[in-house]
Parts: C-alpha cells; sequence; structure tokens
C-alpha cells in the first residue's frame, strides 16, 4: 500500500486516471477544445458520466477516456498516448488501427438500432501523444477522408482524427495549447490554463476518496494480472502432464499392457487410451 501511496503522490497529466479526472472537469476540457480547434463551445456534455458512475478501468479498448458532446451535438474523443507501442508479432505500430476502432466504437455507441446512417453526428478522435508518431515535427496531424484520384475530394463523413504532438516544433497552435503541450512534458506552468490544470491536480491528490479509488484501480489490475500469470502456469504445467501421460502410455502399449490397464495406469479416458492404440498399430 506504501508503494501505491507513492506512485499516487507521484502521478501527473500523463497518467490516465490523472487525465481522465482533470478532463472531467468541465472548464479544462471545454477550453482545451476550444483553443485546439479555434471554435467557440457554449457547453458540453460529458456521455460517458451518463452511463455509469464506475468507469471500467481494466477494459482493454472497451471503456473510452473522455466523451463529450457540445452544444452542435459535435462528439469528441479525448485519449492520452504515452507510449508509441508496437505488436511484436506483426512489427507494426498499433496507433494508426487503434484509431480506427476507436472510431468504430465511437459511432456504435452513438447510432441506436434502426436509425438512419445519417444521424451519426460529427465526431473528433484526439490522441495527446507524448511522441512524434510521424517524426515530422508538427504540433498536430490532423486526418480526414480524400480521394486518392482527386485530393481536393473530401468525403464527408464527419469523422475527424487528430494526433496531437507535444514534442512538435512548428505548427499554427494557440499559446495556451502550447503551454498545455510544456505542462504534459515536463510539468511547467506557464499560463493561466497550465495554473487551472496543476492546481486541479494538486487538488485531486489531496482528495482521499480520489486517493482510494486509485489504489482499488491499481490494486485490482494487479490482482488481475497475478490470476493471468497463475492461470498461464497452471496452462502449462497441464499441458505438460498431458504430454507426460501419453509419453508413459505409449510405453505401457510397447511392454503390452491392455487398454483398460494402461488406462488405469495414467488416469486417461479409456477412449482417449483407444485411440492411441489406433494410432499404434
Amino acid at each position: 500500500m506504501q508503494d501505491l501511496a507513492t506512485k499516487f503522490a507521484n502521478l501527473t497529466i500523463q497518467s490516465d486516471f490523472i487525465f481522465k479526472k482533470v478532463m472531467s472537469r468541465k472548464r479544462i476540457c471545454k477550453h482545451l477544445l476550444e483553443e485546439l480547434l479555434q471554435i467557440e463551445i457554449a457547453d458540453i456534455n460529458y456521455l460517458e458520466a451518463e452511463k455509469t458512475l464506475e468507469p471500467e478501468y481494466t477494459s482493454r479498448g472497451i471503456r473510452l477516456d473522455i466523451i463529450v458532446a457540445d452544444d452542435k451535438n459535435t462528439h469528441y474523443n479525448l485519449e492520452m498516448q504515452v507510449k508509441n507501442n508496437k505488436n511484436s508479432e506483426t512489427d507494426t505500430y498499433v496507433l494508426p488501427k487503434r484509431s480506427r476502432y476507436y472510431q468504430a466504437l465511437l459511432d456504435i455507441d452513438l447510432l441506436q438500432k434502426g436509425q438512419p446512417y445519417d444521424l451519426l453526428p460529427p465526431t473528433f478522435i484526439i490522441f495527446i501523444c507524448v511522441f512524434d508518431f510521424f517524426e515530422k515535427g508538427n504540433y498536430v496531424y490532423t486526418f480526414k477522408k480524400r480521394c486518392l484520384e482527386n485530393l481536393e475530394l473530401e468525403l464527408p463523413d464527419e469523422a475527424t482524427t487528430m494526433l496531437l504532438n507535444t514534442k512538435g516544433t512548428h505548427g499554427d497552435i494557440s499559446k495556451d495549447i502550447k503551454s498545455f503541450y510544456d505542462y504534459v512534458n515536463n510539468h511547467i506552468v506557464t499560463t493561466y490554463f497550465t495554473k487551472q490544470i496543476d492546481d486541479e491536480i494538486s487538488y485531486l491528490k489531496l482528495d482521499t476518496k480520489v486517493r482510494r479509488e486509485f489504489m482499488l484501480m491499481e490494486a485490482r489490475l494487479l490482482d488481475e494480472r497475478r490470476e493471468g500469470k497463475a492461470e498461464g502456469i497452471a496452462e502449462g504445467e497441464a499441458i505438460g502432464l498431458a504430454k507426460e501421460k501419453l509419453a508413459t502410455a505409449k510405453r505401457l502399449f510397447s511392454m503390452g499392457l491392455s487398454v483398460q490397464d494402461i488406462a488405469k495406469a495414467t488416469s486417461l479416458p479409456i477412449e482417449q487410451v483407444e485411440a492411441l492404440q489406433a494410432e499404434q498399430s
């Protein structure tokens, strides 16, 4: 528990837990969206808060971090991305397909069964990345679907994906967005906006309920990892034992023992021993 307390005390905006808590403050989330998109938003509504009071932190790729809708029914999904993960089996980075999956999750969630497709609202999938995925130095990479034969033609599906690069060096972003990047990277407070964020994090760390929520979440995750490891070991042992029984059965066959005796000696089902006998003959 002491280790968890220390971990909680050292959390920053890069933590999914703290990021979600901070962005759950309407004034902060609303201002971030306004500054990023250079628009005015009258109000935002937290959709996830309406669905559950206890977010499923252990759900991988199912529970999106922050989902809000503005007064014009545009929906936004905000996610913090600290690691540029790679699939070791395919040697490919997972972020592009992850953004596609998140878009699908959001669309499925927004369209009720039987509703026409044109009721899907405009959406923004926004990943705040603490790395430059494309290594081009842009502060922001914005994607919409365009026709390869005529790049002036845009598919008007009203779906936008934005990869924010906190390590960027060039592009057109506001002072508050640049200060937000500096805060994410180095915990530097340079504007009133980042001071609000920093104050909020300090307040969260003093809240015993928030600390208890974090510790319970971490304890559950640790238990699941331990259970998964134990299950893997048990499964491996079971497979090894089964192979050992089959090897023993084969040796007993070579010694001339009957199917019944071999089944009794190895505790294998008699049907399995009979099948093994057929293979041996």
